[in-house]
């Protein structure tokens, strides 16, 4: 069964918690690590961090079986240009190469849309911190502390 949700917000900075919040309660659904969500978070920050105007941007959030996909545009032309080669220093490229699973670019409504997706990841068995799930509360009682 797949969910998504769909976010039309400004492209302006202080937008861009809501996308995370809705990020992180679809990764409690997934019982996703907290770096999974991380990881993912990153990614869709470097995103919209290409944007930063009064439009809309749309950032739709989807629960796969086992993978939280996310996808984010538009984009105008030339924007997104980082993603074509890899010069070797931190580009969007290495940030997404590193963050999340898989990235692709679509053209489409007459702009370039991005997606995401990155596994849930299961923990191991040693129990490290980064196995750590949204939702899990700490000694004492503190949610995720």
């Amino acid at each position: 069964m797949s969910e998504e949700i769909r976010l039309v917000i400004p492209a302006e900075e202080e937008f861009r918690p809501v996308a995370h919040l809705v990020a992180g309660g679809l990764a409690l659904r997934l019982d996703m690590t907290y770096d999974a969500l991380d990881d993912l978070q990153t990614g869709i920050e470097a995103l919209l961090a290409l944007r930063d105007d009064p439009r809309e941007v749309v950032v739709s959030l989807g629960v796969g079986e086992s993978a939280l996909r996310a996808t984010v545009g538009p984009f105008e032309a030339g924007t997104l240009r980082e993603l074509d080669g890899d010069d070797g220093e931190l580009s969007l490229r290495r940030v997404l190469e590193t963050v999340v699973d898989t990235f692709e670019v679509e053209e489409r409504d007459g702009g370039s849309w991005v997606e995401l997706t990155k596994g849930a990841e299961a923990g191991s068995a040693a129990g490290g911190a980064g196995d750590a799930r949204p939702g899990d509360r700490a000694p004492g009682g503190a949610p995720g502390a």
